[in-house]
């Protein structure tokens, strides 16, 4: 089955042109490669980030960085120059494995909110070109949205290795939905199996969101793979689906 034709870029970009202008859209990209990076070279530690692995490089390094907005969110971030999810080196087979690298960063979030969250109520998220405030390539690690867990739950076993639309929508939006089988996403590449299996996605992946959840199929740990296509009035904003106040970490008492 194939998707809706994808929207004309030029006006996309006019329709969000007219919300207000953010001061610095490379803020992100100043901060890790200005600040964390260059502490981290000097054995000064990451701060002001969370974490850098600089272990094969800067150009493949990544960095966690705690971000401004929610209780417990985090943000992976390249610390090379990744423009993002548009960003060709996104689907370089050299290019670090982001998802695994923001999976593997749960730790810092439930030190954050106290609790170890299972892990179907943790998120990892990319937005489209066009539903974002920050031109450096950024992955969301939070909390899911209680609502959105819920209605995942319920459908795991309509998810198999193929692509296919939702039969229910999420927060208004009808995704593509897939899962894969694996405990941390090492190997995984959720960026490749879009462009790849999606169709038009790989020719119009700024267009294009993606969002990794938690998930267990027969007792075996995987992932449900979430992705979206920006439009005009909604969409293309994978981080909706997750919840920046992190309700599922208040549990009833």
């Amino acid at each position: 089955m194939k998707r809706s034709a994808p929207v004309f870029a030029v006006l996309l970009a006019a329709a969000f042109a007219a919300a207000p202008a953010h001061a610095d859209r490379l803020a992100l990209w100043t901060i890790v490669h200005g600040q964390c990076v260059a502490h981290a070279e000097a054995g000064q530690g990451p701060a002001p980030c969370e974490r850098v692995d600089l272990s094969h490089g800067e150009d493949q390094g990544v960095a966690l960085l705690k971000d401004r907005v929610g209780v417990a969110q985090f943000l992976a971030i390249p610390t090379r120059r990744v423009t993002g999810i548009e960003d060709p080196f996104a689907l370089n087979s050299v290019a670090p494995d982001y998802f695994a690298f923001a999976w593997s960063a749960r730790d810092a979030l439930a030190a954050k909110l106290g609790v170890a969250l299972p892990r179907e109520e943790i998120a990892i998220a990319i937005n489209s070109e066009f539903a974002r405030s920050q031109d450096q390539l950024h992955l969301h690690l939070d909390c899911l949205d209680k609502a959105v867990a819920a209605a995942l739950a319920g459908d795991l076993g309509a998810f198999d290795e193929i692509w296919r639309p939702m039969a229910e929508p999420l927060k208004g939006r009808v995704y593509w939905a897939r899962r894969v089988l694996s405990d941390d996403l090492s190997g995984v590449r959720p960026l490749e199996l879009l462009a790849d299996g999606v169709a038009d996605a790989k020719a119009h992946m700024a267009d294009e969101s993606l969002i990794a959840v938690g998930a267990t199929f027969a007792g075996k740990p995987g992932f449900v793979l979430l992705a979206d296509r920006a439009e005009l009035t909604q969409g293309g904003h994978a981080e909706d689906l997750q919840d920046h106040d992190c309700a599922v970490a208040r549990k009833a008492p």
